[in-house]
């Protein structure tokens, strides 16, 4: 017999329902983890101190096959050489040997293999590479916090979290410029937040929600786990894995009750005038209202971090008037109007034809020439490498992916130098492919008519 669905819900029991939105399930749909998490979020939803006590149970062999589907196929391998395709040859002997090692509470993460990528700054960065098995438990746990914690997370965070990007952190400050009434910000960045995040206190923090000792001792087996760099094994005490799938979940869940939650309950309850935040991963911005409110919160989140083992860069972090009224106060004060960076776009105040205030932006001149730096790079190693067709297809593809992040609004002229400075180059290098110039501008411009590359063109708007 079908059981009304709010009874079922009421209960958190597996149900037969005759609920339009309930899709008819099957009682063998109903059993599993996939359906399971679903409820999960539903009572993290409706109960906020709920603390959730048996969950490592959730990944079992369908869970973990699942996840081992989602994986990229040819992302690089750890240190054990065994790639998704190795794995994949006996799946179901693989997996029933993990799920036996994880009831045994006898698994342990091998240490990731530490890379490192060049920044815009010209520093490295270090990344770790998980081997296939460790990527397989490493998103099944994911998926777990994640059906819990995205339930609490703050409306204001946006840095990897499901159906959020970049683009919508960015409209969300031009909405907050724009139509609230901020004059000031607090721009801030932690110093070497992945690297020195507490794992006691992250652990303190999982435990708010999650009373399950299995999985918990899994994430800091996980958290404790290492890593090999040039043939030297590394204990980690701190910090999260860079690189790996649950380094984003653990990050936003630390930032969460350090900042986020700390902010909308304290921060906003004592500043005088409108405040607000929005944080991608560990950057974020505070938009303040008044002067005085933005000392305390600048003084404030210094200390608030210092607290928690961290430490605020006084590099990139500032204070700086801005809004409506920055272009006036910069004339009176006889000095340039503020900018201030975020995400890769300078965002400054301008004005509509129209002659209201309005938010402009553009890439940003590190990121900017950074993007043309590598392109002009790529086109020199690879002009002799493959033949013309293969690099026109490379090529588009490359300038889409840059129109994809790059092409918000305002920042029309800035793809579009991005399109002529990268046309200058491919002509450059075409014709250094032997000593004879094999094309002028003329007949370039013939084959850029007939073969043309994607034209620059806005993918996000913020006004609609």
């Amino acid at each position: 017999m079908p059981i009304e669905c709010n009874t079922a819900h009421s209960k958190g029991l597996a149900f037969y329902c005759k609920e339009e939105s309930c899709k008819h399930m099957s009682y063998a749909e109903m059993k599993t983890t996939e359906f399971k998490l679903t409820l999960i979020a539903e009572h993290a939803k409706r109960d906020k101190n709920m603390k959730f006590m048996s969950l490592a149970h959730l990944l079992n062999a369908e869970f973990l096959k699942n996840g081992f589907n989602r994986l990229n196929r040819n992302k690089a391998i750890g240190i054990d050489k065994v790639s998704w395709h190795d794995y994949n040859e006996d799946l179901d002997g693989n997996i029933e040997l993990l799920i036996e090692k994880l009831k045994k509470k006898s698994f342990k993460p091998i240490p990731a293999r530490r890379v490192y990528i060049q920044k815009d700054d010209g520093k490295k960065r270090p990344l770790g590479i998980s081997t296939t098995e460790n990527k397989i438990v490493e998103l099944g746990v994911k998926r777990i916090l994640e059906s819990i914690f995205e339930q609490d997370f703050s409306e204001q965070s946006f840095g990897f979290r499901p159906s959020r990007s970049c683009h919508d952190a960015l409209k969300a400050t031009n909405n907050l410029i724009t139509s609230k009434p901020t004059n000031h910000l607090v721009e801030a960045d932690i110093k070497g937040f992945f690297d020195n995040v507490s794992h006691e206190i992250l652990m303190r923090f999982l435990e708010i929600r999650i009373a399950d000792r299995t999985l918990l001792m899994l994430i800091e087996k996980f958290l404790k786990a290492g890593y090999i760099d040039d043939g030297m094994l590394v204990q980690t005490e701190k910090g999260t894995p860079q690189g790996s799938i649950l380094s984003p979940i653990l990050a936003n869940i630390f930032l969460h009750y350090v900042l986020d939650e700390w902010f909308e309950k304290t921060v906003k309850t004592h500043a005088r005038g409108f405040c607000e935040i929005v944080r991608y991963a560990d950057d974020f911005i505070c938009f303040v209202q008044y002067k005085d409110d933005a000392i305390k919160i600048e003084r404030a989140l210094k200390n608030r971090f210092n607290r928690f083992s961290l430490e605020i860069h006084p590099d990139k972090s500032k204070r700086i008037s801005f809004g409506k009224y920055e272009q006036e106060n910069a004339k009176t004060e006889k000095r340039r109007a503020n900018v201030f960076t975020f995400l890769g776009f300078t965002h400054f105040c301008t004005k509509s034809r129209k002659g209201y205030f309005k938010l402009g932006r553009k890439t940003s001149k590190k990121k900017f020439a950074q993007k043309c730096k590598d392109m002009n790079e790529w086109l020199k190693e690879n002009r002799c490498m493959m033949n013309t067709q293969n690099m026109w297809n490379i090529l588009a593809s490359k300038l889409r992916g840059h129109y994809q992040y790059y092409g918000v609004s305002e920042n029309s002229n800035s793809i579009s130098n991005f399109y002529y400075l990268t046309i200058r180059a491919i002509f450059k290098w075409l014709n250094r492919r032997s000593q004879r110039r094999s094309m002028n501008w003329k007949s370039f411009n013939k084959y850029l008519a007939h073969y043309p590359l994607p034209k620059p063109t806005i993918k996000c708007s913020f006004y609609t």
